[in-house]
């Protein structure tokens, strides 16, 4: 597994203590998410060459897809990850040891997941932050997902948005369907 795919769908840090959210509202995650911090007591996931921007979740009857959309020095690219368990309690396990947890969200404005990875040996663990706007970075979740990594070290990852942007539109446009590559001029 490379590293773009280890931050693509996850990112990487270890939280101590969350939980997911219990009775989680599986058409309400749906939808177009980007990703606006990411706490780590780790680096790995900031030093990927591919740059995670944004997800758009759907469901397949008990599948959940998420289509992931990166700035790989300066290029769009997208890929499709299918989960092979979903859990109502706010989890999903994906293939190749990965997981996501889903520790708080008001399903409008804002998510904040734990990401879990089984790589090279060794388990990751990384806390994002995800808003469902293309220009809101310090809404409610923001301050929630603050208080919950101050004792871990924070590391924000700005992003310039181009390939969130862009996989918003494309996934809106095709009504959720498949994704095609997405390319922009550098």
């Amino acid at each position: 597994m490379e590293a773009g795919m280890l931050s693509a769908i996850l990112g990487i840090v270890m939280v101590q203590g969350g939980t997911a959210i219990q009775d989680l509202d599986l058409q309400k995650i749906v939808g177009f998410w980007r990703e606006v911090g990411v706490a780590s007591s780790q680096n790995l996931a900031l030093k990927t060459p591919k740059r995670l921007e944004a997800l758009f979740l759907t469901l397949n009857g008990h599948e959940l897809i998420v289509k992931a959309a990166y700035n790989s020095s300066g290029s769009c690219e997208t890929e499709k990850i299918v989960s092979s368990e979903i859990d109502v309690s706010g989890t999903f396990v994906f293939p190749g040891h990965r997981e996501i947890h889903v520790i708080d969200t008001d399903y409008e404005q804002f998510a904040i997941l734990r990401l879990s990875l089984h790589w090279q040996g060794k388990d990751y663990h990384v806390l994002k932050y995800f808003t469902r706007s293309l220009e809101d970075e310090y809404g409610p979740g923001f301050w929630r997902f603050r208080e919950m990594t101050a004792d871990m070290g924070l590391y924000l990852v700005a992003r310039h948005g181009r390939c969130a942007k862009l996989l918003k539109e494309v996934s809106l446009a095709l009504g959720c369907a498949e994704s095609p590559k997405l390319s922009l001029p550098t």
